[in-house]
Formats: C-alpha cells, sequence, structure tokens
C-alpha cells in the first residue's frame, strides 16, 4: 500500500507535466526524491504544494516546478560533474544526485550546508559539499560539465564561467534582487581565434532568494 507521500508525490509529477515539464529524468527525479525529508518539520504536509516553503537563516526550499524547469534547462546526463551553486536545503542537490550526476555544491551560510549535509547523507545521496562563498566556484575540481546557481544574481559570475568546461552550460538567475529572468549560458569555442564563446539564452521569470558574494550581491 502506498503511503500519502509516495501518492502525492505521484499527484505532483503529474501537475508538473500539465504545467510543461517534459523531460522523463527530471520526472521520475522528482518522483523519487522525499522531499519531505528536506522540508522543516511544521511544514511537511505542505511537502508537495507547487509551493516555495520556509527553511533556516531566512531562506527558502523553491517550488518544485522551479526546480524542475531549472533542472530541466540543465540538461543533465548520468555521470556529469556538475556544481550547484546555493545547497540551502539539500533538495535540489538530491535531484541532481538522483539523476546520476556527480555533484558538488557550496553553500554560503554554515547552518544550512551542515543540515542539508545530514539530511541528504541520511537520505543515501553522496554528494561533495563545501560551505563557502559560491560566487567563487569550486576551483579545486574545475571544470564542470554544468553549474546551477539557485539563487538570483545581478550579473553572470565570470569566475563560474571560467570553470565550465567547453561545452557545458550554466543555468542562472539574473536580474534586479526582486525579480530574475532564468539564464541558461552554453560555452563553446572559437575555431578562429581559439577563445572561448558564451550565448546566452534568458526564459520565462522568477523571483529567487538574493545569490550573496564577492561576485554577486553584497551584503551591506
Amino acid at each position: 500500500m502506498l503511503d500519502l507521500y509516495t501518492l502525492q508525490r505521484k499527484e505532483l509529477v503529474v501537475s508538473l507535466e500539465k504545467l510543461g515539464i517534459k523531460d522523463i529524468n527530471v520526472l521520475n527525479a522528482i518522483l523519487k526524491v522525499k522531499r519531505e525529508n528536506f522540508v522543516k518539520e511544521e511544514f511537511k504536509k505542505y511537502s508537495y504544494e507547487n509551493i516555495a516553503l520556509p527553511i533556516n537563516s531566512n531562506q527558502t526550499i523553491s517550488q518544485p516546478f522551479t526546480v524542475a524547469f531549472m533542472t530541466e534547462q540543465l540538461a543533465v546526463s548520468p555521470g556529469e560533474k556538475i556544481l550547484e551553486i546555493g545547497t540551502g536545503s539539500g533538495y535540489q542537490t538530491a535531484i541532481l544526485s538522483e539523476m546520476g550526476a556527480e555533484v558538488y555544491s557550496i553553500e554560503r551560510i554554515k547552518e544550512l550546508s551542515e543540515e542539508a549535509e545530514m539530511k541528504l547523507f541520511s537520505s543515501g545521496y553522496r554528494v561533495r559539499l563545501k560551505n563557502d562563498d559560491g560566487t567563487m566556484g569550486w576551483q579545486e575540481y574545475s571544470p564542470f560539465d554544468k553549474i546551477i546557481v539557485t539563487a538570483g544574481s545581478p550579473k553572470i559570475p565570470k569566475i563560474l564561467l571560467s570553470q565550465l568546461k567547453t561545452g557545458g552550460r550554466m543555468v542562472i538567475p539574473v536580474g534586479s534582487e526582486s525579480v530574475q529572468e532564468l539564464t541558461v549560458v552554453k560555452k563553446s569555442i572559437d575555431e578562429k581565434t581559439s577563445l572561448p564563446v558564451f550565448k546566452a539564452k534568458k526564459f520565462r521569470e522568477f523571483k529567487f532568494v538574493p545569490l550573496i558574494g564577492k561576485e554577486g550581491w553584497q551584503l551591506i
């Protein structure tokens, strides 16, 4: 007999399909990852509502549609090395890991990083986590096949672009502190000059918490 959360996950996947999510691998990951494990106790009953929910340190766990849309644009393949900027609750991290990616995730808030580590490892996800300024990337393990930024940035950090493989892509919300456009950046090489070329495509608007760091918004 299926438990309530399992039924709710199935219903969520159906609703995401109706909202336009087509990538079967993304939908399967959302069907498997237990979002309730990444939600605060008092909000568990809302785990499979398509809404963002509060977590500690005045941050949020993104609504499932946002996670699904960003992951679909990232075009994840098993075995890819992916850098996530903004671990947050760990839910997006779990989705990427469930899809077979080798995940490296950075969170600037120590409390969230420690909580996410506990939740991810207790859920069986083996990822590399770091408590640091995500806008500076993770040079030690670069370059990455894909980079996903889960907070709104005023610009595309050049340091992150430098840590992206040729042929790779980055998904990042770019805009003001109040609203951002989800932007997909693809990296290639100019055959004549051998210099990197970046092409950006903008998608729908979202509202994310601000990306704080040397290459993002500054704390005042």
